[in-house]
């Protein structure tokens, strides 16, 4: 038997701005072409498709500015996590001539800012 997945609060607050930024980015005229990724190493919140760009988004939450902005959660850490959950990813959907650049989608409290070329 399958296990149950459990959902928490903070679990639902992802999934709720995961779904704010991928409607955005299709308003915006990208396809997602995957969400929630996951390999070994960690998990890519959102891949967009545009012509022949390749967009990985992080999706960063902060309901208040006391620990700092959203964005500001994607550090050099991070960064180099998603880039090398990238190149897995790219690796493993067979894609080689593609550009490919790195955006944050900050939420913070009910705002949302994607910040494209974010490193």
């Amino acid at each position: 038997m399958a296990k149950p997945l459990l959902t928490t609060p903070r679990t639902a607050l992802g999934r709720w701005n995961e779904d704010l930024a991928a409607e955005e980015y299709q308003r915006r005229g990208y396809g997602v072409i995957d969400r929630n990724w996951r390999c070994p190493d960690g998990e890519i919140d959102l891949v967009m498709r545009r012509d022949d760009m390749i967009v990985f988004c992080e999706v960063t939450t902060r309901r208040s500015d006391a620990f700092g902005t959203a964005a500001m959660a994607v550090d050099q850490t991070k960064q180099v996590k998603v880039r090398r959950l990238a190149a897995a990813w790219l690796a493993a959907h067979g894609e080689r001539r593609v550009e490919v650049r790195f955006d944050v989608a900050a939420i913070d409290g009910n705002r949302l800012e994607i910040i494209e070329a974010a490193f």
